[in-house]
């Protein structure tokens, strides 16, 4: 029973900055394709705060397994809306990792702010603040670098296989984005075998000591 209470506690402080990361990373990807001239995302109802619009159940399902890392459903874009597709779609796939950057730094920043780094959950400001409220900026760091690092893995149709496609020949680049179709399954595997923690965790790690040093 501890444990189980201690995975549901450890789950309703991931919710709120993996909600917030997944909901800002699809709406920059959906942001920055609607300003290359792009009209597909804004159509689908994607350029909203509402994570609901936004949640995908094998990425949900995955977070809960391995209780660090999930994803969304992908906003639809259209490259044929832009003047230089090859060049706008690598644009679009950078811009989700980098808002999940921008939200880990936002959340350090935030706990910086209140004096709660370096973290010391015995300190009195913790206890002040709320120890919640600080576990809650401090998982928003981790997800969301675990996010940006997850989604530039060069596995379709993460974010990374986009610019990974955008140096090969295109008919390689074709065949390569055709397997997207297998990703999900791969991105499970990975998740259950350990390997995707495995090669998620020393950049989280090294993230971790700088921004909440």
């Amino acid at each position: 029973m501890e444990h189980l209470a201690a995975t549901i506690q450890h789950l309703a402080i991931m919710a709120v900055p993996f909600l917030l990361g997944i909901t800002c990373h699809e709406l920059a990807h959906g942001w920055v394709s609607a300003k290359l001239g792009d009209p597909t995302p804004q159509l689908a109802g994607r350029l909203t705060f509402n994570p609901l619009r936004h949640l995908d159940p094998w990425g949900t399902l995955v977070l809960i397994l391995t209780q660090t890392i999930g994803w969304a459903k992908p906003v639809p874009v259209d490259p044929r809306f832009y003047r230089h597709p090859r060049r706008d779609l690598v644009l679009v796939a950078a811009a989700g990792p980098a808002a999940n950057i921008l939200l880990a730094l936002g959340f350090a920043l935030f706990l910086w702010a209140l004096g709660l780094l370096p973290i010391d959950w015995t300190a009195p400001r913790a206890a002040f603040w709320g120890r919640p409220l600080a576990r809650i900026a401090a998982a928003g760091v981790s997800i969301n670098v675990a996010l940006a690092v997850f989604n530039l893995l060069p596995i379709p149709p993460l974010d990374g296989s986009k610019i990974v496609a955008w140096v090969l020949p295109p008919r390689i680049a074709t065949a390569y984005l055709d397997l997207e179709r297998y990703g999900a399954f791969a991105i499970l595997l990975l998740a259950l075998t350990g390997a995707l923690s495995f090669i998620i965790r020393p950049v989280l790690r090294l993230a971790q000591a700088i921004l909440l040093a």
